[in-house]
């Protein structure tokens, strides 16, 4: 049996996490770690995070990215195709991403001694010396530069990129990940080694672990991992957002059925406190699914969405507060003004107890599933690594929700969101 169907039948028997204890440390080279032992699951889960999402791109936009790709490139003595194979041939998987805030590294592994260890002689090879080869970062930038275009083919992506812009302004978080046209083509591998040296440090990162393995051995995974990273320190913090105080509506020309609308501001940032009230409160608008006000309001009772929902996206620095749409071009205008009485309503005269009560025992009950498995658990210690929160943070999540109280809930809400300061996007539709 190969090792990748032997992890994958491991992992559909794998029981659900239960409890989940956090340790912590940092390793002499300055890599703050946290693990969770789950000793009856034969594999080990590594999470690598670092402040290198595309917000450090400064004005080589889609160099973040970029970079994470190449990762993939292989080292000095492997390429690509070598890479691929070494870690198959262990059944581990290897992965990089890039996002706004954070680039990630992961390993997947058994915990069989030698296929593990080929996997971590692996991993350690591609942190300490990663080749960023010019054949390879080229097709990564034609791949990057396809993307553009089919982003630009796709009416969702072109309000998203539109709402980030208008609603960020001249703030890092206003760079989109994917880049531009004019600066992919400007990248060299050079800029990615550099990239790499200076975000893709000790200093300026967190390993999450999780799996079967004891406390000292995995101190001694993360001592080797951290021994292979360039030495740096921590990048500054990323300004602040500036609050809204005015509305802006853009709408932009699109040969499509459908007319996407996107509607937010900056709202709220990882580790605060509001976090709970206004989870709570969002769930009942426009977060709860079928359950949700924007739902019932304006899809079941005047069918003017095909899909409507509002969600927070918390960041290191004000992520958005942010409601979607889709709906007829012919429809748009009726669709917007509706969303917009919904909005000013939900602000205004906050939720009911009755609404509070469904959405804290939906909210509550659901959150045992978000550690139901090994990548559940590795990617949340992740998070929390990364934005720098309490070790008791997943312990009190359902205590601290179960806490919320309506009238704070409604006073929270009406300080945070403010319907007459929000970007709006709608694409779709020709002259």
């Amino acid at each position: 049996m190969r090792a990748g169907w032997l992890m994958a039948l491991v992992w559909l028997l794998a029981l659900p996490a239960q409890a989940v204890e956090i340790e912590e440390w940092t390793t002499d080279a300055g890599l703050r770690v946290l693990y969770v032992a789950a000793p009856d699951l034969p594999m080990v889960d590594l999470r690598l995070t670092f402040d290198g999402g595309a917000a450090r791109d400064g004005d080589q936009h889609g160099l973040a990215a970029l970079t994470s790709s190449a990762l993939r490139h292989g080292t000095e003595t492997m390429d690509s195709d070598a890479l691929a194979e070494r870690f198959e041939s262990v059944g581990a998987r290897f992965s990089t991403n890039s996002l706004r805030d954070m680039a990630i590294v992961s390993l997947r592994s058994l915990t069989e001694p030698d296929w593990m260890e080929t996997a971590l002689e692996t991993l350690t090879a591609v942190l300490a010396e990663p080749a960023f080869p010019e054949a390879d970062f080229e097709r990564a930038r034609r791949q990057a530069l396809q993307g553009l275009q089919r982003e630009r083919q796709d009416p969702g992506s072109v309000a998203s990129r539109r709402f980030y812009e208008l609603m960020y302004g001249d703030h890092p978080y206003a760079n989109w990940p994917g880049g531009e046209r004019a600066t992919l083509e400007a990248l060299q591998p050079d800029d990615a080694r550099a990239f790499y040296r200076r975000h893709y440090t000790s200093g300026n990162g967190a390993l999450a672990i999780t799996g079967g393995l004891t406390r000292e051995e995995a101190e001694a995974v993360a001592d080797r991992i951290s021994a292979a990273l360039p030495q740096g320190a921590a990048a500054e913090p990323l300004p602040a957002v500036e609050s809204r105080d005015e509305p802006v509506e853009e709408r932009i020309e699109f040969p499509s059925e459908q007319a996407h609308i996107l509607m937010g501001a900056p709202a709220l940032r990882r580790g605060d406190e509001d976090h709970y009230a206004l989870t709570l409160a969002n769930h009942a608008f426009g977060g709860g699914g079928f359950t949700s006000r924007l739902f019932q309001e304006i899809r079941s009772e005047r069918g003017l969405a095909y899909s409507v929902n509002s969600r927070l996206q918390p960041m290191a620095v004000e992520g958005p507060f942010r409601i979607g749409m889709q709906t007829a071009v012919d429809q748009a205008d009726a669709a917007v003004v509706a969303l917009r009485e919904e909005l000013v309503r939900w602000h205004s005269a906050g939720i009911a107890a009755e609404e509070l009560e469904a959405s804290r025992a939906n909210v509550v009950n659901s959150f045992p599933l978000s550690l139901a498995s090994n990548s559940d658990i590795v990617s949340l210690l992740g998070m929390m690594a990364f934005y720098d929160l309490p070790l008791d943070y997943l312990e009190r999540y359902i205590e601290r929700m179960e806490a919320v109280e309506l009238d704070d809930l409604n006073e929270r809400l009406r300080e945070r969101i403010h319907p007459d300061a929000m970007v709006t996007v709608i694409v779709g539709g020709q002259e």
